[in-house]
């Protein structure tokens, strides 16, 4: 009952609080300044979208997480241990945001900025996390000193940017999150403080896919894309079962490696192996709809997560 009462309540606050806030971002003309090299259609159908949707989130997250404390459902370290990381990601993406609404620009933070910025904040997380530096990556499994460490925090990083390159097409983000949430959901223990923080990460995607649905009546921001990102991999970790980031982050996985891919092959060969990367991006340019791309890669998103799951399962969720 208790989970059902927490998803329930943040699914209806989301949509509750969202809607004067997208009313209120659009008053303020935060809008989203699209890149102008992006795909022409996005700059006529796009380009008066509010957005920075996800400051919500934090909002929500915050009113939840002191409510579980004060009600003895979570401890201090399980709030601190749940929340901090995508806390904190969320507020690098919104400085993100907040810079690119003031300069009128579709560049805000650089990416060194950016990325030292992730760093830290994973860097000061992992303390919290294996202060003696002892990481699991699934049961059984663990790495120790430097390299655990150092594994910790690639998958940190690597989440917060997996999930902001996926955050490109109306209703992508929030229905591959709400996808991963959902199964993560169903692999933690009932009433367990890791399970909660899944539901919250579910009610958000969820809720927020009412408004972000194409047509997008709001975008959630970088401040949104890096709190879901962030969360994900901090459920991820506290279960002890960090590893399945990898099934429940399948095609923001394959965005992440479709950028890569496409970096090297311009400034290696000069060559393009994409229209347009991340990969959402070439099937649009290839004259794919959008609410085609986006089914699309929900279904791949879920067929993976379950392939994956077949064949790690063992390792990944073993007891």
């Amino acid at each position: 009952m208790w989970s059902a009462g927490v998803l329930v309540s943040v699914f209806l606050a989301e949509i509750a609080l969202q809607g004067p806030w997208t009313v209120l971002l659009g008053k303020r003309r935060v809008i989203q300044n699209l890149k102008r090299y992006g795909p022409q259609n996005h700059l006529r159908d796009k380009q008066n979208t509010p957005t920075m949707g996800g400051v919500v989130f934090l909002l929500i997250t915050l009113l939840a997480g002191l409510s579980l404390f004060l009600l003895g459902r979570w401890t201090l370290r399980d709030a601190v241990l749940l929340l901090g990381f995508p806390l904190t990601g969320g507020a690098i993406g919104l400085a993100d945001d907040l810079l690119k609404f003031f300069r009128s620009s579709s560049e805000g933070l650089r990416s060194l900025q950016k990325f030292v910025l992730q760093l830290f904040a994973a860097l000061v997380w992992s303390y919290v996390y294996i202060p003696d530096g002892l990481l699991v990556l699934a049961p059984g499994i663990t790495l120790e000193g430097i390299s655990g460490r150092s594994i910790l925090i690639f998958f940190l990083v690597g989440a917060l940017n997996a999930a902001n390159i996926s955050d490109g097409l109306d209703g992508l983000l929030s229905g591959m999150a709400a996808m991963s949430f959902a199964v993560l959901l169903i692999l933690t223990p009932e009433g367990e403080a890791d399970q909660l923080a899944a539901i919250l990460g579910l009610g958000l995607s969820a809720g927020f896919l009412a408004h972000n649905f194409h047509p997008a009546k709001v975008f959630m921001g970088d401040c949104g894309s890096h709190f879901l990102g962030g969360l994900l991999v901090s459920v991820c970790a506290a279960r002890g079962m960090l590893l399945l980031i990898l099934p429940l982050g399948f095609m923001m996985g394959l965005e992440v490696v479709s950028v890569i891919i496409q970096i090297i092959a311009i400034r290696g060969f000069n060559k393009k192996v994409f229209l347009m990367s991340p990969l959402h991006h070439h099937f649009e340019m290839s004259g794919w709809s959008e609410k085609s791309v986006v089914y699309s890669f929900w279904a791949l998103h879920a067929a993976g997560m379950v392939l994956l799951l077949k064949l790690l399962g063992d390792i990944l969720i073993c007891p």
